[in-house]
């Protein structure tokens, strides 16, 4: 008897420890930049428009992303974003390639081509508490993109989805980049 008011007692505290939010789904994570490419020839067209071999590198980061390699053509990417800093920069590769010119042990003379351009993002950021589990994400608000004008942007022209913009989520994009 004991033995099985014991076991019932034990099975009813590991069935009661567990809440309903023990599991943390991609709402509850820290959010991307999600950034769309649109026709700069035609801006009222809302059909995104490819950017052909199209490569993503984070400035002062060695680590790309296997789907931002180069290799593919995109239409929408999203960029994780420095929770620790108020500024992201980025080079986008429009038309990449990259030869190592038959020697892969020596960088000096390796060429990369296509057309580059040099995003940086400033923000502040917020640390929101979602749960026990979960922890704290970041959002990021008050959110300002730059592209440098090296005299050959591919990026046209860029625009903020809404007026101050905030990334609280990965729905919907949070800029356009006309090209």
């Amino acid at each position: 008897m004991k033995r099985n008011i014991l076991s019932l007692l034990l099975i009813c505290c590991i069935a009661f420890s567990c809440e309903r939010d023990d599991i943390c789904d991609s709402d509850n994570t820290t959010p991307r930049l999600y950034l769309a490419f649109y026709n700069i020839e035609n801006p009222e067209d809302l059909n995104p428009k490819t950017v052909a071999r199209f490569r993503v590198q984070g400035i002062g980061n060695d680590e790309t992303l296997p789907e931002l390699s180069g290799t593919q053509n995109k239409q929408e990417i999203l960029l994780p974003l420095k929770t620790t800093e108020g500024i992201t920069e980025y080079s986008l590769h429009k038309n990449y390639s990259y030869s190592d010119n038959g020697t892969p042990d020596d960088p000096s003379d390796d060429v990369i081509g296509g057309n580059e351009d040099i995003v940086t993002i400033e923000y502040t950021t917020e640390e929101v508490y979602i749960s026990r589990a979960c922890g704290f994400k970041t959002v990021f608000k008050n959110i300002r993109i730059t592209v440098a004008d090296d005299g050959d942007r591919w990026i046209q022209s860029y625009r903020s989805v809404n007026d101050n913009q905030i990334v609280e989520n990965e729905d919907a994009p949070h800029f356009i980049l006309f090209h």
